[in-house]
């Protein structure tokens, strides 16, 4: 089958349950653990906005014309504190209303150690799956992404905001009590956290004590003791043993691939009855 690639759809489950799609095909991955599969790039992109072919993508995806002229592009997607729709100068105030201006998470996450995080309320549990993350536990429900980015920096003084993908993909991973360090945190935080209830008001931040950490599973047969990883923009063929699947990765035998990089990317995918025929 062949088409342009999204990132993986996800499912929780035990484990994790994941689809690789292509235009308009899903094909289930978890069957294919411990089997041969082979992905080749046709050599087109195409922008997952506008569907232009581009030569080049950028952030994962997007035409040069989409990256530099769509608010979903902007830096405050990756530092919502710096939210232009809060400022007034967002370049798309209908989708920042839509995208930004409604409930967000505050949580904890376990990838590659404590770290804390934002999502929207209709990206839980994905956006733990995303990260490869496996415990997650909410801790604040807030009212827009703006000040759920408020609090994720005042939190990220003391713990990490980011995943190490090596040491993700690797599972060197120790169980973690996010409650326990929830608590800690929150009496580190409570000036921060204080100042940003007064600005806002009680009703914009709601703290969640009764929430319960959710464990992420995936279907993972053997992970790599180093990472090497498939570069499409270099070499268009990967091939080898699906090892397993975990975050947006594909863990082969013979390397790791970051589907979501490769968004927008027309491949052609099978996955051969022999090892063999892999080199066919």
């Amino acid at each position: 089958m062949q088409g342009h690639l999204r990132k993986m759809r996800s499912k929780l489950d035990k484990p994790v349950q994941y689809e690789l799609l292509l235009s308009d095909q899903a094909v289930p991955l978890n069957p294919l653990v411990g089997k041969p599969i082979k992905l080749t790039y046709a050599g087109k992109i195409s922008c997952v906005h506008c569907g232009r072919l581009t030569k080049k993508s950028f952030n994962q995806g997007y035409c040069y014309p989409c990256f530099v002229s769509l608010a979903q592009c902007d830096m405050c997607i990756m530092k919502p504190e710096t939210c232009h729709y809060a400022a007034g100068t967002c370049r798309e105030p209908v989708w920042g209303e839509t995208f930004c201006m409604q409930t967000h998470y505050v949580y904890l996450a376990n990838s590659s150690g404590i770290k804390v995080g934002i999502t929207r309320q209709n990206q839980i549990p994905t956006r733990w799956i995303d990260q490869g993350a496996v415990q997650a536990l909410p801790i604040f429900k807030v009212q827009s992404r703006h000040i759920s980015g408020l609090v994720e920096v005042a939190i990220a003084k003391h713990i990490s905001d980011k995943t190490s993908w090596q040491q993700m993909l690797k599972n060197n991973v120790e169980e973690i009590d996010l409650a326990a360090n929830r608590d800690k945190l929150l009496a580190t935080c409570k000036t921060e956290l204080t100042d940003i209830i007064q600005r806002f008001g009680a009703q914009a931040i709601e703290f969640l004590p009764d929430e319960q950490a959710v464990e992420l599973h995936y279907p993972v047969n053997r992970y790599p003791d180093k990472v090497k990883s498939f570069n499409l923009d270099t070499n268009p063929l990967v091939t080898g043993i699906l090892e397993g699947i975990k975050g947006q990765y594909l863990l082969l035998d013979t390397g790791v691939i970051n589907l979501r990089k490769y968004s927008g990317y027309e491949l052609e995918f099978s996955a051969p009855d022999k090892a063999d025929e892999l080199l066919q």
